[in-house]
């Protein structure tokens, strides 16, 4: 019901992104979803990949600092609007974000979140028979 996201706090600095990119490819770990969002700082990289804790034991040994964590991952219908009916779902049933990215695959939307109350969040899910995508689902090269 959930999916395993890598959350990679990266420095705001050249190279360091490109440093993670290349020992998850080197381990021969499939990047799945990438997003980044940053600060004046740093920047949060939230990756689902392939085998997300071999990815998480690898950062963490080149002293990258990581955090594994399960996040919600829907399916949405590639309609105007869907995004914004789904979410108020959630409104209605009380279910606060904390993120969310989505992206468009084979004609479905996949709307990734987390949300502040993850049992509510499965219940609401069922309740109003969303579809759970799980990381299977990502790959495109089969």
């Amino acid at each position: 019901m959930t999916i395993q996201q890598l959350s990679v706090f990266i420095e705001n600095q050249s190279g360091t992104l490109l440093q993670v990119l290349n020992l998850l490819s080197k381990a021969g770990i499939q990047l799945l979803t990438v997003n980044i969002s940053d600060t004046v700082e740093y920047g949060i990289l939230r990756i689902i990949c392939s085998n997300p804790t071999k990815a998480y034991d690898i950062l963490k040994e080149h002293g990258i600092s990581v955090a594994l964590a399960d996040a919600f991952a829907i399916e949405l219908a590639d309609e105007i609007g869907e995004m914004s009916r789904v979410l108020t779902i959630f409104k209605e049933e009380g279910i606060s974000l904390t993120y969310l990215y989505s992206f468009l695959l084979h004609h479905k939307g996949i709307m990734t979140f987390r949300t502040t109350d993850a049992e509510h969040t499965i219940e609401v899910i069922k309740k109003y028979n969303l579809k759970f995508v799980e990381v299977n689902d990502l790959y495109v090269l089969r």
